[in-house]
C-alpha cells in the first residue's frame, strides 16, 4: 500500500540550530464514510454518478478520493447523493476516484492507504494514459485513471477535493492557466489561490493537457481543504464545492448574500504564483523550524531549510510557503515558494467553457 510521502524521524540530520522535526497528526476525528450505497454508480463505471438537467449548461465533475485516505471529500459527495442533489442546468458528475485504496483505509493507520500501487494524482499525462508503447504493467491507479478518462474528457470543469497531512491554511491550486486562477478566485472559498506548475514526480489531474493548455477552455482546480481527518476540513470542502455549484448556476443561489465567515471572509481572495518548487534531493531535507502552510516570510534571503549542505532561502520579501512537508522523502516536493500577484484580467468571450461567467 502507498503511504503518505514522509520519511522516518531517523532520516532527519541532527543539528544544534534545528528543532526536532514534528510528527504528523494521525488522529481520525471524522467517521469513515459509508460508500456502500454509492459504489456501483449510475454511469457504467464504479463510483461514478452523473445527472443531467433538461436545460443546457456546463458539465461539472467533482472528484473525491483521488487519494484513498483523503476521506473529507467523500463525505461531501455522499451527502449530496443522500440528499438527491440534481443540477438545474447542464450536467453534474460525482466521482469517487480511488475506491481500491479507500477500501484499505484503517483509522488506526490512516497514512497507509493513500494509494494501492502509485500516486493516482501523478499519472495524468496523455503518454501514460495512452499507453505510449510502455512495457510496464499498469498500476491499479493507472488502470482506474484510464477508466475515468472519458468522464474527464467530457468535463467543462473539474473540482478535485483534497486534504493535507501537515498543518496548513486551506487553499485552491489553480494550475498554470489564467482561466484556472479566474475560476478559483471566483469560487472564493478558501480565499487563498495558488497558481503553480505541479510536481516533478508527475502530472496531477489539473495538469492534464486539456486543462493545462493555455489555448483551451476546459478548466480544473484542486482544493486542499485542510488537514486530512478534521471536521472543519469537511466543512471547507463542502463550502468550496457548493460555491462552485452556485457560481455555475447548477443549483439555486442563496436568497441573500452570505455574511462574512471563516469560510467566506469579507475581503477578496488573494492569488499567489509559485516561483520555486523545492524538491528534496536527499533523505536529509530539514526545515530549521516548524513552518505552517500559508505562512508568509517577510524578508528575502531568510534561511528556512537545509537539503544536505544546500541552503534553502526565500527568494523575495513576503514569500508565501505553500504546503511545507517537514519530513519529506527524496524526490518529493518539500515546499513551494510563491509570490502574491495581481489577479488575471477578466474572462473574455468563450472563456470558462460555457459557464455563463
Amino acid at each position: 500500500m502507498g503511504r503518505e510521502p514522509f520519511s522516518s524521524p531517523a532520516a532527519a540530520p541532527a543539528a544544534a540550530t534545528m528543532q526536532q522535526q514534528p510528527v504528523p497528526c494521525t488522529e481520525v476525528r471524522i467517521a469513515v464514510p459509508d460508500l456502500d450505497p454509492w459504489r456501483e454508480g449510475n454511469s457504467g463505471l464504479p463510483g461514478v454518478w452523473s445527472f443531467a438537467a433538461d436545460v443546457p449548461g456546463p458539465h461539472l465533475v467533482v472528484i473525491a478520493l483521488m487519494h484513498g485516505n483523503e476521506i473529507a471529500g467523500a463525505h461531501v459527495l455522499a451527502s449530496w447523493l443522500r440528499e438527491g442533489l440534481r443540477p438545474l442546468r447542464g450536467r453534474l458528475s460525482l466521482v469517487f476516484a480511488n475506491l481500491g485504496a479507500f477500501a484499505r483505509f484503517d483509522p488506526s493507520d490512516p497514512t497507509a492507504s493513500r494509494f494501492v500501487d502509485e500516486d493516482m494524482n501523478r499519472v495524468w499525462s496523455a503518454e501514460l494514459l495512452d499507453g505510449g508503447g510502455s512495457t510496464r504493467s499498469p498500476s491499479a491507479e493507472l488502470r482506474r485513471a484510464r477508466a475515468l478518462r472519458p468522464v474527464i474528457d467530457a468535463a467543462d470543469m473539474v473540482l478535485d477535493l483534497h486534504s493535507m497531512l501537515w498543518p496548513s491554511d486551506p487553499l485552491i491550486l489553480s494550475g498554470a492557466t489564467e482561466r484556472g486562477a479566474r475560476l478559483a478566485l471566483a469560487v472564493g472559498i478558501p480565499p487563498l489561490v495558488v497558481a503553480d506548475q505541479g510536481h516533478a514526480s508527475g502530472p496531477r489531474l489539473i495538469d492534464y493537457p486539456r486543462f493545462a493548455d493555455p489555448r483551451g477552455a476546459a478548466t480544473a482546480i484542486l482544493v486542499e481543504a485542510g488537514q486530512h481527518w478534521a471536521p472543519e476540513t469537511v466543512e471547507v470542502a463542502a463550502a468550496c464545492a457548493r460555491s462552485l455549484l452556485h457560481l455555475l448556476g447548477l443549483v439555486a443561489a442563496p436568497a441573500r448574500k452570505e455574511k462574512a465567515s471563516p469560510l467566506r471572509p469579507a475581503g477578496p481572495p488573494r492569488l499567489a504564483r509559485v516561483t520555486h518548487a523545492v524538491t528534496a534531493a536527499g533523505s536529509g531535507f530539514t526545515f530549521l523550524r516548524e513552518f505552517r502552510g500559508g505562512e508568509v516570510i517577510a524578508r528575502r534571503n531568510t534561511l528556512i531549510a537545509l537539503d544536505g549542505e544546500e541552503e534553502i532561502r526565500t527568494p523575495y520579501d513576503d514569500c508565501l510557503l505553500v504546503m511545507p512537508s517537514p519530513r519529506v522523502m527524496r524526490g518529493h516536493t518539500a515546499v513551494r515558494l510563491a509570490r502574491f500577484v495581481a489577479p488575471p484580467p477578466s474572462a473574455g468571450p468563450g472563456d470558462l467553457a460555457g459557464s455563463g461567467l
